[in-house]
């Protein structure tokens, strides 16, 4: 159980930070960046929460915010075992394919693409854009961890922006898309 007495600790004020083990890393390494953009994209999907309002795919979102604390204690584990234990926290496959049966659900309703989507429509789903594209940056932060990262984490933050895409055609309606017309100012 995590406790926070204090919230400033002064520990980082030299530009290091520690990690679950104890050790201490760069505030530019970048397992820190895949940590912090982690937590932006947490903090918009808590936006797109609000806008959603009683949206069922705000009940889903929350589900993906605590599984988002999960990738971030996995992020802040180093080591190259991505073995899950009951100290250990990581991302582990039944996530990833958690994320896949909420994508394949609400994709169902939905009719296919005949067009890009611009990032838009209600409130809920444009904030759904901004977090799709967040986590997508989460994901090139990720990635630029290399063999540092847990397969399986890269696998949900992939996921995660395709669900996020998804929801956000699913929060404008099935007729509410906002379809890219290429060229349409020439």
């Amino acid at each position: 159980m995590v406790k926070l007495n204090r919230i400033y600790t002064r520990t980082g004020d030299a530009g290091h930070t520690g990690l679950v083990d104890g050790s201490r890393l760069s505030k530019a390494d970048p397992r820190l960046a895949g940590m912090g953009d982690v937590d932006e994209a947490n903090s918009c999907i808590g936006v797109a929460v609000v806008a959603l309002g009683d949206h069922p795919i705000a009940r889903e979102l929350a589900t993906v915010q605590n599984e988002l604390f999960d990738l971030g204690a996995d992020l802040a584990t180093p080591g190259d075992d991505f073995t899950p234990s009951e100290i250990v926290l990581r991302i582990v496959p039944a996530q990833v394919e958690r994320l896949e049966r909420a994508i394949d659900a609400a994709n169902e309703h939905l009719p296919p693409l005949t067009s890009f989507i611009l990032p838009g429509g209600s409130a809920g789903a444009a904030a759904l854009h901004v977090a799709r594209a967040v986590t997508r940056r989460a994901e090139r932060s990720v990635v630029a961890m290399g063999a540092h990262a847990n397969p399986h984490a890269l696998a949900y933050i992939n996921r995660l922006s395709d669900y996020l895409f998804v929801a956000a055609r699913a929060a404008n309606g099935a007729d509410s898309d906002v379809l890219w017309k290429p060229g349409a100012t020439r």
